[in-house]
This record gives C-alpha cells, structure tokens and sequence, in this order.
C-alpha cells in the first residue's frame, strides 16, 4: 500500500499558502460538495470523494513517527477539500494518533465547509480544539447571496455565519477567504458589500482574498451564472477597494497576496486599514506605475 513512501498521495494535492512548511495528510479524497461552478481543484475523476480507511491513516501516522523528519514536525495539515466532513470520532482518532507519533506538532488544520458544522455540536468542536484542531480554513467565496446561489455554493451569509461563529466559541481560529471579482462586473458592488459584512459580523481571525479565475474554461460558471462577465485590472481593484473600505475589524490578519491577484495588500486591520487603501487609490489613479504583477507570474 505504501511502498517506501508512507503517504499515498493522489495528485493534484491542494494546500493553502500558509501551510507551505506542514505535513500534508490526506485523511479524505476530494471534496464532500464538489458542486461550486467556480472551482476545478477536485473535478478529476481521480479526486472522487470518499474518506479515507482509518486503517490506513493511523498506520500512515505510526509509519512516519519512525522517520526523523516525522518526530521534527511543528504542523499537520489534513487534506483534502474538508476534512471536518468526518465524524468527530474519527477526528478525535487522527488527532490522538498524531499527538502519539508527532510529538513536535504544535498546529493541526484543515479546509472546512460551513455545512459540515451543522452536525456538530459546540461541545464536539471543543473536543476537536482541545485535541489539537487549531486552524480551519473556510472558502466563504461571497457574502452575497445572489452571487452564492450562482455559483451553486451550498451555503448561504446566514449558514456561513453561523459556521465561522461556531468555530470562534470552540476556540478555533478561523481564517476566511474571498474571491475578488467572483460577482462579475453586474454584482461586483453587492459581492464587495455583502462579503465586507459577512466579516464584520464574525470578526475572524485571518482574512485573505484570491481572484478568480479559469485555467480550464469558465463554461460551467457560465451555465448557472449567464449574465457573468469578468472585470478586468481596474473593476477588480476598485471592487478591493469597495471591500476593505468597508471592513470593521478589529483584530484581523489581513492577506492579499496569492500568486492570483494583481496588487499585493497586507496588513493588520483596523491599523492598516488606510495604508492598503491609499495603495489601491494610487494603483486606480495611475495603473501604469502601479507595483502590478505582471500576467505571466499570476496563476492558482
């Protein structure tokens, strides 16, 4: 099952930027919901959705706790789409066995689907907490629920909310993330507003946006969302402005850096509120000497 590798991976393996330096295991296959008309990360057939046996993760742990780069591990993060899709106790049972096996590890995350909290219970998502479940990662995509339906997202402000609020009274910290430009030029205002709202209402701990986009076509957008139309450099920068202009935070790591986006933007927020905006002014104002990066280094 193994050979000399202790991980089956099953390419393409996904992981957020910030998890560049962790252990990626694979306690799923794919995504729970798959249906976003935006997202092409697990529409390989390969990438079909089941969990993973628990034989196979636990004995996965046991086999690199006998490696030395396995016992030096500072974080693990559990792939694929959404983890959480799993039964507590099955959780609970990969968090053990890391904390037996990778003694080093100090930080346990995953993606997470708003819909996967509806079944469990705060007290659940306590014990995940307290096992080592420290960061989730939520693709809030929109607080707009206009553009959600669109794109067929399954979620909606309300049960997106109710998640990210869940998550912040079991202590786990919470980093979001908006698609710049995912409205279209017709809602591009409303996706702004709307998604501005979605954070002030749950005041995460780390926001971040990427812009959208199409390696593989946007035919299957298009079929459920016939009156989008991209925005280009300047629509997207102004539907940024749009959004952090009205963003009331009060303590949040604020992240505009993905290799997606055109203009990189970070700050803490409320503090650097002005800063970004003044960037992004200037950037509207004289797109050509703006710090742009250029077409052929922007990509997912």
């Amino acid at each position: 099952m193994f050979n000399d590798f202790p991980i089956r991976y099953i390419e393409p393996v996904y992981r957020p930027p910030s998890e560049a330096e962790s252990l990626i295991l694979p306690v799923t296959d794919g995504c729970s919901w798959n249906r976003c008309t935006f997202c092409e990360m697990y529409t390989d057939p390969q990438k079909k959705f089941r969990a993973r046996p628990a034989e196979e993760v636990l004995e996965t742990l046991r086999r690199l706790g006998g490696y030395p780069y396995g016992r030096t591990m500072r974080k693990v993060f559990l792939a694929d789409g959404d983890a959480t899709v799993l039964p507590t106790r099955r959780l609970l049972s990969v968090l053990e066995a890391i904390r037996e096996h990778l003694p080093g590890v100090r930080r346990v995350s995953s993606y997470c689907l708003p819909r996967n909290l509806r079944k469990k219970s705060a007290g659940e998502l306590k014990e995940l907490a307290k096992a080592g479940l420290k960061l989730v990662y939520v693709g809030a995509e929109s607080g707009d629920n206009t553009v959600l339906g669109r794109i067929n997202k399954g979620e909606t402000f309300e049960s997106t909310r109710e998640g990210l609020e869940k998550l912040r009274e079991a202590g786990i910290t919470r980093s979001v993330m908006i698609l710049n430009g995912l409205g279209g030029a017709r809602h591009s205002e409303a996706h702004a507003i709307a998604s501005a709202e979605l954070a002030n209402a749950t005041q995460p701990e780390f926001l971040a946006t990427l812009t959208v986009s199409f390696p593989k076509g946007d035919a299957r957008l298009r079929a459920a969302f016939p009156d989008w139309e991209p925005l280009d450099v300047s629509g997207l920068l102004r539907e940024m402005e749009q959004f952090i202009d009205r963003l009331a935070l009060q303590r949040t790591i604020f992240r505009s850096d993905h290799a997606s986006n055109w203009l990189v933007l970070r700050g803490n927020l409320p503090q650097d509120k002005a800063k970004m905006l003044a960037c992004l002014r200037d950037a509207l104002a004289a797109p050509g000497s703006a710090p742009l990066r250029p077409a052929w280094a922007r990509g997912l």
